[in-house]
């Protein structure tokens, strides 16, 4: 009896990159307006067979208008929304089509949190043989 079983591996490997680029709100005044690194969370969900799960969360208190941009593995922009919810969250689905690095980027008008992972999937097979 031949049994085959194939299963997929899927490792999300997270490097958190802050980048700040602070300006100054309120026309140039001296208060500077940030996003902090502990507001933006983006963690891995799962996979299945054809996806695999990201989910983004944003604490964004005073509800100003805020950017999600997901950029693939060669910096191209995948997605580009605006939002302003004070408590963010949304779950991004990628079709399955090998290894991906996706980049996800919270942006308000003064600087942005970056998020990056690298996906790989490695596919195994195991083969069970009995004698008759």
């Amino acid at each position: 009896m031949k049994s085959n079983v194939v299963s997929a591996l899927v490792v999300a490997v997270a490097s958190f990159v802050v980048m700040s680029t602070p300006t100054f709100a309120n026309g140039g005044g001296n208060k500077k307006v940030s996003l902090t690194e502990e507001q933006v969370n983006v963690k891995y969900v799962g996979s299945d067979d054809n996806n695999v799960i990201f989910k983004v969360e944003f604490e964004n208190p005073t509800a100003e208008k805020f950017w999600l941009i997901i950029k693939n593995e060669s910096g191209e922009v995948v997605y580009h929304r605006q939002f302003n919810d004070a408590h963010f969250s949304k779950n991004i689905i990628f079709q399955k089509e090998g290894d991906i690095q996706p980049t996800f980027v919270i942006r308000n008008s003064n600087n942005e949190v970056v998020r990056q992972f690298s996906v790989n999937t490695t596919v195994t097979e195991n083969t069970t043989v009995t004698a008759l």
